[in-house]
């Protein structure tokens, strides 16, 4: 395993953007500035305070536990959407200050979502956290098999069927504790159940820490393809506790590192310059890189998601290479590849047809390849993807509208990227042929 991150950069690089530039919470110590690279303009977008709710109990607490005197926080995103607006909250240790946690619970009761490897490492945590200081908060919880071949109808019923068992009413708070998959159910399941809930979203790996947690897209798969089932329903709030990454396996912290190169190929050349100069620390994981590289992230989506929750336009852009990536997940069979290490070959294959289309340089496909590379992902899908499977699996894809397969493609300078259904077909039949066997 690589050296563990055990602590949070003490002052994530701050951000052109003021809406979203990082705020210390109250009581919080004053943190250290450190060098960050100059990064692009963008709109201004109104920032929003957290929001913070009645409910207060009293309780109990757990001995061996105890919230530290100051917050942890070191960075707070605000995702603005007027009054559903809500704070990503980004530190190390954050479980163990229940206070950011309960501010957004609603009601008395609680219900977890996590998942079999999860569970056994955080769940009794986050059931203290909850309940600290909190007598008359029950929490209950729901452990579903851990994969992405389970993020199913069947898996979900699991869900509902816990939560009806449980006789949870309209004030309950759904809590996901996990990576995507869980984050994507728990936030479906919240939508759906009762017509909706309250819910809050504790991602544990970086894939989910940078992009799947925040955004409120939440849904399942379907066989015949990925994430066609689901709802735009935004979470309370985002709690990143950066410590749950010192469990995830290099595999799983390699995909979800795709996900990052993503946000300086489409709108963050700075972004992108930096991680070129910072893959290795990225890798050995280093507190500091890896705090900046999650804070920068997720202040690229909320800038993202503000203008375009319901992905009418901009927030497509988020998608590059996910339509080959998707088919890729679809056709190899969910879960025998992550999530990253498809979007990663599908983000190459994007740029291979971004240069045919003579939309990019020579120089920028290659970097495309270089860093992917370095990020230990995949660079081409695997032999079994063949050009017509490709293409079947893709006719379903969510960007096809009135049978026009709309693609995400990089266009001009680096950190630019273009939706868009006029392309030259002939270059999409190019890149197929290039990266199949047939």
């Amino acid at each position: 395993m690589a050296a563990s991150a055990s602590s949070l950069l003490a002052a994530a690089a701050s951000s052109s953007c003021a809406a979203i530039s990082p705020r210390i919470p109250r009581g919080a110590p004053a943190a250290a500035s450190v060098p960050s690279p100059s990064h692009h303009s963008c709109p201004s977008l109104r920032a929003s305070p957290a929001r913070r709710h009645q409910s207060r109990f009293v309780a109990s607490v757990a001995p061996t536990m105890q919230p530290p005197a100051e917050s942890r926080v070191s960075t707070v995103v605000d995702v603005d959407l007027g009054d559903r607006s809500y704070p990503i909250y980004i530190g190390a240790g954050l479980l163990d200050e229940p206070d950011l946690l309960q501010r957004h619970v609603h009601g008395k009761r609680v219900l977890v979502v996590t998942n079999t490897t999860v569970a056994p490492l955080y769940l009794e945590k986050v059931t203290w956290a909850l309940t600290h200081n909190n007598r008359n908060v029950s929490v209950e919880s729901v452990i579903l098999p851990d994969g992405e071949k389970y993020k199913d109808m069947d898996t979900l019923m699991k869900v509902f069927d816990k939560a009806v068992e449980s006789r949870l009413d309209r004030r309950c708070t759904f809590v996901a504790l996990g990576g995507g998959v869980i984050g994507d159910m728990c936030g479906f399941a919240a939508a759906a159940f009762l017509r909706g809930v309250n819910f809050i979203q504790i991602p544990t790996t970086l894939m989910a820490q940078v992009d799947s947690s925040v955004g409120g897209k939440t849904g399942i798969n379907h066989p015949l393809g990925k994430n066609l089932i689901g709802a735009f329903y935004q979470p309370q709030c985002v709690l990143i506790d950066t410590d749950t990454l010192n469990t995830l396996p290099d595999r799983e912290l390699a995909s979800g590192i795709a996900e990052v190169v993503k946000y300086g190929l489409i709108r963050d050349a700075p972004f992108f310059e930096w991680q070129e100069k910072n893959m290795s620390a990225l890798l050995a994981r280093e507190p500091s890189a890896l705090a900046y590289a999650i804070k920068r992230s997720c202040e690229n989506k909320a800038e993202v998601v503000a203008q375009d929750e319901k992905e009418s336009g901009l927030r497509a852009t988020l998608n590059l290479g996910h339509t080959f990536g998707h088919a890729i997940e679809t056709g190899l069979g969910y879960g025998a590849w992550f999530h990253g290490e498809a979007i990663a070959a599908g983000t190459v294959m994007a740029a291979d047809m971004s240069h045919r289309l003579g939309w990019i340089d020579e120089s920028i496909k290659k970097r495309v390849v270089d860093i992917l590379e370095e990020a230990k992902l995949p660079i081409t899908p695997p032999e079994t993807m063949t050009v017509e499977k490709f293409k079947s699996i893709i006719a379903v894809d969510k960007k096809v509208a009135d049978g026009l397969l709309r693609l995400i493609l990089l266009k001009g300078p680096l950190g630019s990227c273009v939706f868009t259904g006029e392309y030259d077909r002939k270059a999409l039949d190019e890149t197929l042929h290039a990266f199949c066997n047939n």
